[in-house]
């Protein structure tokens, strides 16, 4: 039977954990809201006519996507000051890599989605009377938007699981947090927490996901 000062201390710890929780939600949907939109124009650009474009593009995404985030957060944080004379703060530059890292992987399904569509489907809206924006919003987007939903879901469950990363940077956040309650403790069970609530987080992403395609279903 836990005694009454386990269970002090055991609230303690789920109210430490569950205020960490809070700042992992901030990076998770700041990366998500910001990364989305600048995947779309890095998308663009990758598929630009102007071969100028979508090379310098290409090579930005290949160095982006080869090497490791953390060693881009560890750059977005360090390396201002050196080069402009003042940095960012801690979280800030744990936002911008973050935001960045998502939009690269996140063009490249975009521009897969895009890709996808059939030639003919712009032929027929161009002699339908379409404008090229029509075409693009009202019949592209939506089918691209039901192709890609579950590459989407597997990249922000990725997401919730990297939000880990920004420690680094020493943003106090869940696995943090985890591990500073785990050594000042010396137990696991901090640990053990942050676990379950990395899979509470990415099960509510999972079932959203699931419950976005199935409304998209109409689109078979």
């Amino acid at each position: 039977m836990i005694s009454y000062f386990s269970k002090i201390q055991m609230g303690k710890l789920l109210l430490t954990m569950l205020k960490s929780t809070g700042v992992s939600l901030e990076v998770f949907f700041l990366t998500l809201l910001l990364s989305l939109p600048l995947a779309l124009i890095i998308a663009c650009g990758r598929m630009s006519r102007l071969k100028i474009l979508s090379w310098v593009t290409n090579v930005f995404m290949l160095i982006i996507r080869g090497t490791p985030l953390m060693l881009q957060l560890i750059f977005v944080y360090f390396a201002p000051p050196y080069i402009f004379g003042h940095g960012l703060s801690r979280f800030t530059a744990a936002i911008v890599a973050m935001v960045i890292n998502y939009a690269c992987y996140f063009a490249e399904i975009y521009r897969g989605g895009i890709q996808s569509i059939a030639v003919g489907q712009y032929e027929a809206s161009k002699v339908l009377g379409f404008t090229k924006s029509q075409t693009f919003f009202r019949i592209v987007v939506p089918q691209v938007v039901k192709r890609i939903i579950p590459a989407m879901g597997n990249e922000v469950i990725t997401l919730v699981k990297d939000t880990a990363l920004v420690q680094v940077l020493g943003v106090a956040e869940l696995f943090h947090v985890a591990q500073t309650q785990s050594g000042r403790l010396v137990s696991v069970m901090p640990l053990f927490i942050a676990g379950v609530f990395y899979f509470i987080m990415n099960w509510v992403v999972s079932k959203t996901f699931d419950v976005v395609e199935k409304k998209l279903d109409y689109y078979k």
